[in-house]
């Protein structure tokens, strides 16, 4: 059973979140007879929240000292102890990404995810951030957003470690449209959220090219809806909605210290009473520890900062190459189109073990 999504011309704003910054969200979501907890005017500020341990509201980071990156400046939305989401800017521009792919695909007890991580049916910012952008007052990011190749397999019925683990800096789940979820913290060790300034759907890249979000975006599908699925994190658990069933929104008093709970949700087609993780507008956001046993993931990685020790960078068939595989076993015949364009018919391999369509030799 397989999936392929491909981006089209357009962008894809379902239903605007906190992060929207408008008096008409609120106004729209109480009309929708959600339940809005948080103050979006006074959200609580994740700096100094790191851990080296499971704690609930912080990020267990495997990483301990970090470098001071980050934005350059604090924005006038920062005030002590919280922020003000309404009054946070962007990063202006409006970059379609056409060949954009993502492919899930169930098989042999294994969820695999194949893509290039650029945002699928949603457009970004302009980076890197140009000088006459408000936003370069505050964060000069100077990366530019590159395709990369990503290829992971999850297990489709993950199971609580015996302790909960660490999370690194880069890559700690992907959302629905293919693009990759880091955590909270920013390279500074400081709440990414708050601090860096994202585009209209709170992503950027980072070093090697990498877009991603830190928290909440209005652009990933179902992130305001009730209790709906929206991403997996790299142990396999899902990532889940802000709202729960009945239209609450969740907040870390509803969570544990991973920033998950068990709960009844729609898993693979099938409802049952399963332990996941939740996204939220207050820190830590999505993922602050793993409770289940995470996967490698093959991918150019970078984080916003060096990859932690464990993530090095490895050399693995292109993206479609993988994509083309999704759902066959080793040994099907199998084809796909090259990045420049060329049709390439080939067989099922796992010359890097990942199954990829290995081109037919003469």
């Amino acid at each position: 059973m397989a999936h392929s999504y491909s981006a089209v011309a357009g962008v894809v704003f379902l239903v605007a979140l906190l992060f929207a910054g408008s008096a008409v969200v609120n106004e729209s979501r109480a009309q929708s007879g959600r339940i809005d907890v948080l103050d979006p005017h006074l959200l609580p500020l994740g700096d100094g929240k790191v851990s080296t341990k499971p704690m609930r509201g912080f990020v267990y980071s495997c990483r301990t000292q970090f470098r001071g990156g980050g934005a350059q400046h604090a924005g006038d939305w920062i005030h002590g102890s919280t922020w003000d989401a309404t009054k946070k800017i962007w990063v202006q521009g409006n970059v379609e990404w056409p060949d954009s792919t993502l492919a899930i695909a169930m098989s042999n007890g294994e969820r695999r995810i194949a893509g290039n991580g650029l945002p699928v049916n949603h457009t970004t910012g302009i980076f890197p951030v140009r000088p006459t952008d408000p936003a370069y007052q505050i964060d000069r990011n100077p990366n530019r957003i590159e395709a990369q190749q990503i290829a992971f397999s999850l297990p489709l019925m993950p199971a609580l470690a015996a302790t909960p683990g660490c999370v690194p800096m880069g890559m700690i789940g992907v959302a629905l449209n293919g693009v990759a979820i880091y955590n909270a913290l920013d390279d500074g060790g400081r709440d990414a959220v708050a601090h860096e300034v994202q585009d209209r759907c709170s992503g950027h890249p980072q070093m090697t090219g990498e877009y991603h979000y830190h928290g909440p975006s209005p652009c990933i599908p179902g992130a305001a809806a009730n209790n709906r699925l929206i991403g997996y994190a790299l142990d396999g658990f899902g990532i889940y909605s802000m709202y729960d069933e009945q239209g609450k929104e969740l907040t870390n008093a509803d969570l544990d210290e991973c920033h998950g709970r068990v709960s009844q949700i729609l898993w693979d087609g099938k409802q049952m009473s399963m332990y996941h993780y939740v996204l939220t507008s207050e820190y830590p956001y999505t993922v602050g520890c793993f409770r289940g046993t995470p996967r490698r993931v093959q991918e150019r990685v970078g984080g916003d900062s060096p990859p932690d020790k464990g993530q090095n960078r490895m050399r693995q068939p292109p993206a479609e190459a993988i994509a083309a595989c999704a759902g066959l076993s080793s040994g099907s015949q199998c084809r796909f189109k090259s990045a420049r364009g060329d049709a390439i018919t080939g067989v099922c391999r796992s010359p890097a073990g990942e199954l990829a369509c290995v081109p037919e030799r003469p």
